[in-house]
């Protein structure tokens, strides 16, 4: 549509809404006659009927009326977004709260806040912890990290990482020890080393894949453990196998200290993404930090 275009929709929204030609030309700076014409050129460009007309008022018709309802919304986040914009010629500033799992908050979080706290000195940033599937809006986060299939429909998601692949490790000591399983289900007679998820109070499911068949297997051991640190310290030291992030136990497969099993059965996933309520409320501090996570890969 011709910028002249939106700019009549415009006018025929304040048209509508005053029900008067007379209040809405003086609302809009405009003359009568020419805020007239351009009605009549909204409607012949459209082909359809926006305004009943009458000696005294103006109304909406069916069609206008929907239009209104559809066109409002629209203009109200645009004017949302453009006193946004002046927060853009202040210094980017203020306390930021995040939450996210371990993995993506060392791998993904950790290495933007490096980039850009320096040359945003007046920018803090709160990073938390958390396994759980957190409700960042009652907690009072501004934004929250996990796998998309995580994120709640009503939230806006961006990616910021690549793919992810899980990994089944465990020690060359542990497996002299253990028969190598050969599907995930002989997981089940074996020493595993778990993660509790705080959400559902239950041991996290190891879950896998391979040639459309999905399986979910309730693992267990001696070892129950919230962060990735001890996990990867117990499976080196042959305490139990362990279901890591590929890249975190890729350098010790790699040279020998741990041997992978049931890689067929562990295939990429979508990566993580930055997830938050809703674009009106972007902060300078906000973007600088969301325009630094953005995936481009």
């Amino acid at each position: 549509m011709p910028i002249k275009g939106y700019e009549q929709l415009a006018i025929f929204s304040v048209v509508a809404r005053e029900r008067s030609f007379t209040r809405a030309a003086a609302k809009l700076g405009m003359s009568q006659p020419a805020l007239s014409r351009s009605m009549r050129q909204l409607e012949e460009r459209l082909g359809i009927r926006l305004l009943a007309r009458t000696t005294r008022s103006v109304s909406a018709t069916e069609a206008g009326e929907h239009l209104l309802q559809v066109i409002t919304p629209r203009f109200e986040e645009i004017d949302a977004e453009l006193g946004l914009l002046s927060k853009f010629r202040d210094k980017p500033a203020g306390k930021l709260r995040i939450t996210a799992g371990e993995h993506p908050a060392i791998t993904i979080l950790q290495p933007a806040l490096a980039k850009i706290l320096p040359e945003h000195p007046d920018i803090h940033i709160e990073v938390i912890i958390d396994y759980g599937l957190t409700d960042i809006v009652a907690e009072g986060y501004d934004a929250g990290v996990r796998l998309g299939e995580q994120v709640a429909r009503d939230m806006i998601a961006m990616r910021i990482g690549p793919d992810v692949r899980m990994a089944v490790v465990g020690s060359p000591d542990y497996f002299a020890r253990h028969q190598r399983p050969k599907t995930p289900r002989d997981l089940i007679s074996h020493n595993c080393i778990t993660i509790r998820l705080p959400t559902y109070g239950g041991i996290f499911p190891w879950e896998f894949e391979k040639k459309g068949v999905e399986l979910k297997v309730r693992v267990e051991g001696q070892l129950i453990f919230n962060n990735i640190a001890m996990r990867l310290d117990a499976a080196l030291k042959g305490l139990g196998l362990a279901y890591m992030p590929e890249d975190l136990v890729q350098t010790h497969v790699e040279a020998g200290r741990l041997t992978r099993v049931l890689s067929d059965w562990c295939p990429p996933i979508p990566g993580y993404q930055l997830y938050y309520p809703s674009r009106r409320q972007s902060s300078p501090a906000f973007t600088v930090l969301r325009d630094a996570l953005r995936y481009l890969g």
